[in-house]
């Protein structure tokens, strides 16, 4: 527990240290004018009350992820809380407070357009379309989640089968009225209590981590793979699993929502900086949660499958035990989930763990719908001022998720979301890089602080290109010693054209 409580205080710590910095190095501007009132239209750009800004970007880019990620990310051992430590400090809060600024000082610009600005019109164009598939792949699945959960709880509750489709229905339905009405209508009253309901079961579940029987390991540990099967090295296995909670380049696609909300310029630490050290924490807690309730728990009852081979003599041996029934169902985080809450919370915890896992899907799923349709606003320039005018943007997007729904699987989309989420991330960094070097006058700075977002840049570049290379699921599938040479060659070759680029400016 020593480990987990160094861990908490770093990220208290680093919000008020590095987030202090991180806020000077931008310039943070309380004299200048948000886009909420120099663009105010009663729909997307609208005053929102502080705190509901920060309740909404921390919905909007939390959901399942940090609860899920961590969950299968601490799998590969204590490794998961440094990650998640330094990765949301250093990488995760810094890229989202940056996005959600920048795109302030662009009258809330979305991240594509932003990144065109920086990187150039065909890194515009790739982004245009990488960011609307994410956010498409993003709705799509989180229309599979809370509808499979949701039926399962019909048929167990009331005894009513086959459910599904009425549950699609309902959660599209919800889903247009999210990306269609004004922000402040649905986003900013319902998000909310989603966001204090997740926040209340991780703070609960915290209390039970103190109190629940079982250790956590050690931090020493930490540069070992613990990984109890054969599957993706730790490097970089972990730093795409743990995207939640570290680094995720969908959190920059969520920023410019609340860029267009935000009163006041010296607001946006605590609501992005800070909403995403909230995730880290969140995400934390459940990570130690995790390693301590499956190192505790007896898993003689599960029927193991035959061939089953993870070791059930360590804690990552039995959690992946539990999270698999033994090795008779793919990777579940949820069955961890409810049988946690089940344990340490009682009642509570079951009607919270229901919550979070259904409600905080489809709150990041109405917020991609959301962003999707703001992208393709922004870039076609198609006013928004009516509901109407919103309701034709949206039609086809949701047409497409539709019929992503009818010809693909929840694992062929997760794929998608995976690796081309940490996609985005890198060519965020690599955009705020590039801002924070050239926004005086266009010409490049003498000031090095323009390395807190290159050098995170050069790593989640490494991290992509090697997980693409050696992943046997999403991947090549390649031998891991010719990956790391292709991967390094790949973020050599890349960050060498950035800087080509960028001192060419």
């Amino acid at each position: 527990m020593i480990g987990f409580c160094l861990s908490l205080l770093c990220l208290v710590l680093g919000y008020f240290l590095y987030g202090t910095f991180v806020e000077k190095v931008f310039g943070a501007d309380p004299g200048r004018k948000t886009p909420c009132y120099t663009h105010a239209d009663g729909s997307d750009y609208i005053p929102m009350p502080t705190w509901k800004v920060y309740t909404v970007q921390f919905l909007n880019i939390a959901g399942t992820g940090p609860i899920f990620g961590a969950l299968m990310g601490v799998l590969y051992g204590p490794a998961a809380f440094l990650w998640i430590v330094f990765g949301c400090l250093l990488g995760g809060a810094m890229h989202d407070y940056m996005s959600g600024m920048i795109s302030i000082r662009r009258d809330g610009a979305s991240l594509p357009e932003i990144i065109g600005d920086e990187l150039g019109r065909t890194c515009r164009i790739v982004m245009r379309i990488v960011t609307l598939v994410l956010m498409l792949c993003v709705g799509a699945s989180f229309v599979m989640i809370p509808s499979g959960l949701m039926e399962q709880l019909t048929e167990r509750l009331v005894g009513v089968a086959g459910t599904g489709l009425l549950w699609t229905v309902l959660i599209f339905l919800f889903y247009m009225s999210v990306t269609v009405f004004s922000i402040d209508k649905i986003i900013g009253n319902v998000y909310p209590i989603f966001g204090v309901a997740l926040l209340l079961m991780a703070i609960l579940v915290c209390g039970g981590l103190f109190l629940g029987e079982g250790s956590v390991p050690s931090l020493s540990e930490s540069f070992a793979d613990h990984y109890p099967v054969a599957s993706t090295p730790l490097y970089p296995g972990l730093f795409i699993t743990i995207a939640c909670g570290a680094v995720s380049g969908f959190h920059a696609t969520q920023s410019p929502m609340m860029a267009r909300c935000i009163k006041n310029e010296r607001y946006g630490l605590r609501c992005f900086y800070g909403a995403m050290v909230t995730e880290g924490i969140v995400a934390l807690i459940w990570a130690a949660a995790a390693v301590k309730y499956a190192d505790a728990y007896d898993v003689s009852g599960i029927a193991l499958a035959e061939g089953f081979d993870a070791d059930l003599n360590t804690v990552y041996g039995k959690l992946y035990c539990i999270m698999t029934d033994g090795g008779n169902a793919k990777m579940n985080p949820a069955l961890l989930v409810n049988l946690l809450c089940d344990d340490w919370l009682g009642v509570t915890g079951l009607v919270l763990a229901i919550l979070g896992i259904v409600a905080a899907p489809m709150s990041t799923g109405g917020s991609a719908f959301r962003c999707a349709r703001l992208i393709c606003a922004d870039f076609t320039g198609y006013g928004q001022q009516t509901v109407v005018r919103r309701v034709l943007l949206a039609l086809p997007l949701f047409g497409i998720a539709i019929l992503m729904l009818n010809v693909s699987s929840f694992k062929v989309l997760w794929l998608y979301v995976s690796w081309f989420n940490q996609v985005l991330a890198t060519f965020t960094f690599f955009t705020i890089a590039h801002y924070l070097r050239h926004r005086t006058e266009g010409r490049a700075s003498k000031s090095c602080t323009w390395l807190i977002s290159f050098i995170p840049a050069v790593f989640m570049l490494s991290v992509s290109s090697m997980f693409i290379l050696v992943d046997k699921d999403n991947g090549f599938g390649l031998p891991v010693e010719a990956s790391a040479w292709m991967a390094g060659a790949v973020t050599v070759a890349f960050t060498m054209l950035y800087l080509w680029y960028d001192n060419r400016d």
